[in-house]
């Protein structure tokens, strides 16, 4: 839903292009270097046409937008047609985006944080994913659920996000949160990913 509207727009840049010219560009020449020929990799093992490998400008590719090398590592053949196509078959699609989830560290059963308040005050410098504390801790500093109860007696650590620094915006976020971030470094991405998988649950 963040990332393509769904599929409804898995960009328009020919991924081979992309990469070629972010290659010869210099800045990061090395990482964008390995990517295009991993991207000729999969048009080798014939997983989607050139003419159908579209994606970003950097090169992220598909519903999921996997840059090649994630590709590699995990997009998923969930149909058994022997391609991965994260453009185009939400089978494959959904499968891969489970798959680098769960490669990426991901906790079944376990949530990936909880909106929450405060009683009281709390230091500013406890808002930080540095900061990782019991959840008996945050409860005896003042965090309890957003409806003012108290947090779950459960033996999981977190830490305190206040994205934007908005104060009415206030997080205990988990391991998993810290999953969906390597996916994107961005607490609106982590937090509308979260929300919008509760949400769908």
């Amino acid at each position: 839903g963040i990332e393509t509207n769904f599929g409804s727009y898995t960009g328009g840049f020919s991924v081979i292009s992309a990469l070629a010219t972010l290659a010869y560009d210099g800045r990061r020449s090395a990482y964008f270097k390995k990517e295009l020929l991993t991207a000729l990799k999969i048009l080798d093992e014939g997983h989607i046409g050139n003419d159908e490998m579209l994606g970003s400008w950097a090169g992220a590719m598909g519903q999921s937008q996997f840059m090649p090398s994630s590709f590699m590592n995990y997009a998923v053949d969930f149909d058994g047609d022997s391609r991965r196509d994260i453009w185009n078959t939400k089978a494959d699609v959904f499968a891969s985006a489970a798959n680098y989830l769960k490669g990426s560290g991901w906790v079944r059963g376990q949530t990936w944080g909880r909106q929450v308040t405060l009683i009281g005050s709390i230091e500013p410098a406890l808002f930080s994913l540095e900061i990782v504390k019991p959840l008996a801790e945050w409860h005896k500093l003042g965090v309890r659920r957003l409806n003012g109860t108290d947090l779950p007696i459960v033996d999981m650590s977190g830490s305190l996000i206040r994205p934007g620094n908005e104060s009415e915006s206030i997080f205990l976020v988990y391991e998993n949160y810290r999953t969906i971030l390597r996916w994107n470094r961005s607490h609106y991405f982590g937090g509308a990913v979260g929300k919008l998988a509760d949400s769908i649950r």
